[in-house]
């Protein structure tokens, strides 16, 4: 696990009492993340990540979330990001570890994904590698996806590729409890 230190200094505690309360609200009481930290250390910044963080459950399962921010997160080598989600959503969201491991190494031709969800790592694939759609694959997403679900899916893979962008610019140590890609 790495340890190195990230490129900009994270907060240290005690944190004042607005970001405590920050934290507490995103973290349910866990200590938070080194991004978090670093983030919360620039105020215009730290305002624009929680603005943009579709944290609220949104009109995708946890499931669908969670394949797509694992998905992205892996296909932009952030194993900081996919660990921590896969540490913390991997079992609520009831992903196998077959299924985690397809994040990293399979496709949406992977037979551990059902045909929606192979429409959505087909959607995920498409937008890290080309930014958009064809129209086959725009179709095959909204076969089963509606409108809110897909604008959504498209929001999750910009922002967690905005995630990515910042841990691995950033360097940051993988969290403690957080998984690692396969080996």
């Amino acid at each position: 696990m790495s340890r190195a230190t990230p490129r900009i200094a994270p907060l240290a505690p005690p944190y004042p009492p607005e970001i405590q309360a920050q934290f507490d609200r995103i973290m349910r009481g866990a200590p938070p993340l080194v991004l978090f930290r670093v983030m919360a250390g620039h105020g215009r910044a730290w305002d624009k990540f929680r603005a943009g963080g579709l944290l609220d459950p949104g009109p995708l399962s946890l499931r669908q979330r969670e394949i797509v921010i694992d998905r992205t997160c892996a296909l932009s080598k952030c194993e900081y990001e996919w660990g921590v989600h896969v540490a913390v959503f991997a079992g609520p969201a009831r992903l196998t570890e077959e299924e985690v491991r397809a994040t990293v190494e399979g496709d949406a031709t992977s037979a551990c994904w059902s045909l929606d969800e192979q429409a959505l790592i087909a959607a995920v694939d498409a937008l890290h590698h080309r930014s958009t759609f064809t129209d086959a694959e725009f179709a095959a997403l909204a076969a089963h996806y509606d409108e809110a679900q897909i604008l959504e899916i498209m929001l999750l893979c910009g922002f967690y590729r905005t995630v990515s962008y910042l841990a691995n610019g950033l360097r940051l140590p993988l969290e403690e409890k957080a998984a690692q890609f396969p080996a």
